[in-house]
């Protein structure tokens, strides 16, 4: 049961009054926008409270852990992203509004009486995406939330270690995103084949690489020049797992081509998919190392360029380019974001598979709201993480 509190009083509803149990009020600060626009313009906190001693069978109590600002939250406070969280009154606003994030890690504090899923204490994440992760305690039903392993329940099954928060709040978008593309739609051949990506050293590229070695799936990431190249490119390969890194220039120079195809010759392979988040002409470089019948997957545009692949590509080597959005699949197939999650969870638990680190930003006494916003201002440096 909801309790919001206005200008620091509490109503309490008609049942709450006639009730003879004992009521227990926890607050709740959550991070709301009624309208859209730049985020330090329409974020704002909002204090409700739940009774944790009145909740329905089915219901269970959740505090946050961990929350990051990924872009697309961002994008859904600004109102140009396709995926809306509903804005509604529930909470006690005075005006429809919504909860800000999609990805988070919960504590379970408190359960229904017909739970059977959840025990106090066990860690959650949001089953699917809009569930509004920006706040410090959340009421819901049991299947919202699908269940990953605390560490103590790691420890307890023998496993290397357990997950950290930042593993755990960042579960759902990077991590499966390079899983799925690696996996979903085309077969390729442990110990011979290939996939190509750019972004090689972005969150999701870094994901990939790791992946694809674990999977026996070699790998190509194409970066930008900088400065400390070999530095990058020696990181990309040794921690990481890529097979070889290449710059944007070998990527779209037509005399780098022959080493490329060398390197694929000596495991007998194909280079059967491509993955692109950046677009222009680095998705067409990317494209024309393919092998015929192979896939593009785009599922970014860094550049801001569109994805423009010659004519030749599809007409000779028929060639296809496709999108890719995470959470349009795993809305189609929840099945497959629980055998997905177990996979990367799996891995990170034995030790197999390093996260992304993310600047933690430690929430206290200070405005929730605020701290969001300051997080947001920061994302161009680096993914953030709100602790609770």
């Amino acid at each position: 049961m909801f309790v919001p509190t206005v200008a620091g009083k509490r109503f309490l509803t008609n049942q709450l009054r006639k009730s003879p149990q004992f009521t227990r009020m926890l607050t709740s600060h959550a991070v709301i926008f009624s309208s859209h626009g730049e985020p330090k313009d329409v974020l704002k906190t909002h204090t409700y409270e739940i009774d944790e001693n009145n909740i329905k069978p089915n219901e269970i109590v959740l505090k946050t852990l961990g929350a990051p600002v990924n872009p697309s939250d961002i994008n859904q406070v600004q109102g140009v992203y396709p995926s809306q969280p509903e804005k509604t009154t529930q909470l006690g606003t005075s005006e429809p509004s919504a909860v800000g994030g999609n990805e988070g890690l919960f504590e379970i504090i408190k359960i229904g009486s017909d739970v059977k899923g959840f025990q106090v204490g066990d860690w959650a994440i949001p089953t699917s995406v809009n569930f509004g992760t920006w706040r410090s305690h959340a009421l819901c039903e049991e299947g919202k939330m699908m269940k990953v392993p605390n560490p103590e329940q790691s420890k307890q099954a023998g496993k290397k270690q357990g997950l950290t928060i930042n593993q755990g709040a960042t579960l759902s978008v990077n991590p499966l995103t390079a899983y799925l593309m690696l996996t979903h739609y085309v077969k390729l051949t442990p110990g011979k084949d290939w996939f190509i990506q750019n972004g090689g050293n972005s969150a999701v590229g870094k994901f990939a690489s790791q992946i694809g070695k674990l999977l026996g799936i070699h790998s190509i990431s194409v970066v930008r020049d900088r400065p400390e190249i070999e530095e990058l490119k020696k990181e990309l390969k040794e921690v990481c797992g890529a097979t070889q890194v290449i710059t944007e220039e070998q990527n779209n120079s037509k005399d780098f081509g022959p080493q490329v195809k060398q390197w694929v010759k000596e495991t007998g392979g194909e280079i059967k998919l491509a993955l692109n988040c950046v677009g222009g002409k680095s998705s067409a470089g990317v494209a024309r190392k393919l092998a015929p019948n192979g896939l593009m997957l785009t599922y970014g545009g860094m550049s801001f360029q569109p994805v423009t692949l010659p004519t030749s590509l599809h007409i000779f080597k028929n060639v296809t380019s496709a999108g890719f959005w995470v959470t349009e699949l795993l809305k189609s197939d929840p099945n497959l974001k629980r055998e997905t999650v177990d996979k990367i969870v799996e891995w990170y638990t034995s030790g197999e598979l390093l996260d992304a680190p993310s600047k933690e930003n430690q929430w206290g006494d200070q405005d929730l709201a605020q701290v969001f916003i300051d997080a947001v201002a920061n994302s161009k440096s680096g993914k953030q993480l709100v602790k609770f």
